[in-house]
């Protein structure tokens, strides 16, 4: 018995490298997903993948280009373009699906390719800068026209666009027997292949592996766009003042840390103007002061229009990354709804149950922590409440209050005499 295993087990040692080697001979084509900014992380991906496809003896590399610029670091993403002009294996960019953009450095990316394609409807243009918000020009020989406007590809473009195909599968058929410069030589390309069924030769093309980047990567590269990482930014924010107040379990204390983060993230990547950042932050401020005295409209207006001002303004990437001010408009009314309707509505039926029991609170010494005027905040038993008190009570910080009746979920209070 143990000579049997022992059998198996240097048969299963001598079979792994065969079967390494029939993977590693078997044809097929490489797509690498490039969506959104090009920010390191997606850099290093592609490179990485480049490489791993030509060690695995792939057919050729389709790169599927759809990106508004590059927020990477220069030095990665001009050896990602190095790579693509002198590739290890045949190497395709293709600019699409429509309705795609390549503006800036993605730009350089496509001109690079040894072969550049497009789908219809694809728009391309902004190549200067390569870098978003940054003081270079286009690294590739780019029309001059393109530096400072856009064109909806409808057919190739001279120095820039070779062909054009509508789709991945259409352009693979359309690979076969094309030849494509690798190392100084010309590769032809065999991306169909015959086999016969029932007495029928019938084409069909070879396996097709697409690539995307890893989880976390993925993860991160939420906040990599202009509008996602302000509203991950105002959402983490807001509902970290919701826990705050509302006196919640911890899930949405998770939720805005998880929130910040990627903001975090974004704001690290992206070109942020420091001044917008400082509105928004202002804004929410704004917001959360007015919830804590019970909702002024002047303080909510002005935090709702800080707040407003710092998205539209957010980063530092025209013409390539804008603000989309419709989506930026939602945003900010959302964040808004949130502190007028949900808030107030979740608070008052948390702090409304029986088993919170506050009747006993009336009589109950306190102080107050902020001037009622006339609404506030006060400690009670260790614990902080939203209270109110007459207009003409004076109530200032630090003062000695008694509870004199609870409406919902505000505590109503009146000063404490001072020999009290």
């Amino acid at each position: 018995m143990r000579r049997l295993l022992l059998s198996a087990l240097l048969l299963a040692v001598l079979l792994v490298p065969l079967l390494a080697g029939a993977q590693t001979d078997e044809r097929r084509i490489d797509v690498v997903d490039i969506s959104g900014p090009l920010d390191d992380g997606a850099v290093d991906f592609v490179i990485e993948t480049i490489r791993q496809s030509a060690d695995r003896g792939s057919e050729a590399v389709i790169l599927e280009l759809d990106s508004r610029g590059v927020v990477a670091s220069s030095d990665r993403f001009e050896e990602l373009v190095a790579l693509t002009t002198d590739p290890p294996l045949p190497l395709v960019v293709w600019a699409g699906p429509a309705p795609g953009r390549v503006y800036g450095g993605a730009l350089d990316l496509l001109a690079a390719a040894p072969l550049r394609v497009a789908a219809p409807g694809v728009e391309v243009g902004y190549s200067s800068p390569t870098y978003i918000a940054g003081d270079w020009g286009p690294m590739g020989e780019i029309p001059t026209s393109l530096e400072s406007e856009i064109v909806v590809v409808d057919e190739p473009i001279p120095g820039l666009i070779d062909d054009t195909s509508p789709a991945i599968r259409q352009l693979i058929q359309d690979l076969d027997g094309v030849a494509i410069p690798v190392g100084g030589t010309d590769r032809v390309l065999s991306t169909l292949t015959t086999t016969e069924i029932d007495g029928e030769e019938q084409t069909t093309a070879i396996p097709v592996t697409f690539h995307k980047p890893g989880y976390w990567a993925r993860f991160l590269r939420l906040a990599v766009t202009p509008e996602a990482a302000f509203m991950f930014l105002v959402a983490g924010l807001t509902v970290a003042a919701f826990e705050f107040y509302a006196i919640g379990p911890g899930i949405a204390a998770a939720m805005a840390a998880i929130s910040i983060f990627l903001a975090s993230y974004g704001l690290a990547t992206l070109p942020v103007r420091w001044w917008a950042l400082v509105l928004a932050l202002a804004g929410w401020a704004a917001l959360t002061a007015s919830y804590q005295r019970g909702s002024v409209a002047a303080i909510t207006g002005l935090g709702t229009l800080l707040m407003l001002a710092g998205g539209l303004w957010f980063v530092d990437g025209a013409p390539q990354l804008e603000m989309n001010p419709v989506v930026t408009a939602v945003i900010v009314l959302s964040v808004l709804a949130f502190y007028t309707v949900a808030m107030p509505t979740v608070a008052r039926s948390r702090f409304s149950t029986r088993t919170i029991g506050r009747e006993h609170l009336i009589g109950s010494r306190g102080v107050a922590l902020v001037d009622l005027d006339p609404d506030g905040e006060v400690e009670v038993e260790g614990a902080r409440w939203r209270a109110s008190a007459h207009r003409e009570a004076g109530i200032h910080q630090g003062d000695s209050v008694r509870v004199a009746e609870i409406d919902g979920m505000v505590l109503e209070v009146e000063p404490l005499p001072t020999d009290a």
